[in-house]
């Protein structure tokens, strides 16, 4: 484990009245207890769209944790198995990961979603739609990765059989993002940075942008899991690390130049331009609007249609989720 973020760096990139209205305590969380750990683990994953996570240090300073640690790990099956375990408390993650995990018994809550978009499929010239990837190579990191279930998914919306259509491609030894911009497979769905990357290299062409395109885009990607042992001990520090995300996905919006900043410096990413873009096209104050039962109803109906969960949605939803928080927050955080 290591502990990132330099509280005095962070908040020196920062405008005051940013600072003061996001990170300040209003008087109610004053009044509330005090939380049961001052010890919280969040994931660090290559991924740029979970954000507002690595710039929350401060936030939960404010809260009343003294000690924060980013904890490396692999994105989606690897985070959500990892927070199951209890080898990290909180992590932002892509909602089929979650779902997935959680049809096989996982110890993982579901407390909110924090913003949609963030997956682009790029594809090389002459496909035009998801149809067309019938009978096509598309590269994903591996089956049952965020990629693989989410381009299921839409596989099957339009009327494709996800195992039978498409040819998935995986090859340990190179990226997918490397295999399509040398030409060896046809489509390749990506999350920041990686769509950024192949923008600026202007390579492929976008057909899917989850961001914009319906339904996709009127949904959350990500959103906050815990380990429900954490959380079941620690209601009060449960919500009190909710409420930082939140404030940190308003962040996110409110200063995207700094958080980008903040991401090269702490090692989160590698290029300043791809940090900005990423954050900058994320809508993060959809928390407000968008319902995280219908996300995860969504979601989870698409991943039985398929045979990828055996769970109704009814069942993810009462076993998996806690909206609590979140509806409690909803109302404290109205701007």
């Amino acid at each position: 484990m290591q502990i990132i973020q330099s509280r005095r760096r962070f908040l020196a990139g920062l405008t005051a009245a940013c600072t003061a209205s996001l990170v300040g305590a209003p008087t109610r969380v004053l009044a509330e207890p005090e939380p049961e750990t001052t010890r919280i683990r969040l994931a660090k994953t290559l991924s740029i769209c979970v954000a507002p996570q690595y710039v929350v240090e401060d936030l939960l300073r404010a809260e009343g944790f003294t000690e924060v640690a980013y904890v490396a790990k692999g994105a989606g099956a690897a985070t959500a198995s990892a927070v199951a375990n209890g080898e990290i408390d909180f992590s932002l993650n892509f909602v089929t990961n979650s779902i997935v995990a959680l049809d096989s018994g996982a110890r993982l809550t579901l407390l909110g979603g924090v913003h949609p978009g963030c997956f682009e499929l790029f594809a090389k010239r002459g496909i035009d739609s998801v149809v067309d990837l019938k009978g096509r190579n598309v590269g994903v990191q591996g089956l049952g990765t965020g990629p693989h279930l989410f381009l299921a998914s839409i596989a099957a919306y339009v009327g494709l059989d996800p195992a039978r259509d498409i040819n998935w491609v995986v090859d340990p030894a190179v990226k997918p993002k490397e295999l399509f911009a040398r030409g060896d497979i046809d489509a390749f769905l990506g999350f920041p940075p990686d769509p950024q990357e192949l923008r600026r290299s202007k390579v492929g062409h976008v057909i899917i942008n989850s961001t914009v395109d319906r339904p996709w885009s009127q949904y959350f990607c990500c959103m906050l899991s815990a380990n429900s042992d954490f959380v079941a001990a620690h209601p009060v520090a449960t919500k009190r690390v909710l409420r930082a995300i939140l404030k940190a996905a308003d962040l996110c919006t409110a200063a995207p130049a700094q958080v980008a900043e903040r991401l090269v410096a702490g090692g989160f990413a590698s290029h300043y331009d791809d940090a900005f873009a990423a954050i900058s096209e994320l809508p993060y104050r959809k928390w407000r609007d968008y319902d995280s039962t219908d996300t995860v109803r969504f979601y989870a109906l698409r991943l039985k249609e398929i045979g990828l969960i055996s769970s109704t949605p009814d069942r993810i939803i009462a076993t998996g989720t806690d909206w609590r928080f979140l509806d409690q927050l909803k109302q404290e955080l109205k701007t």
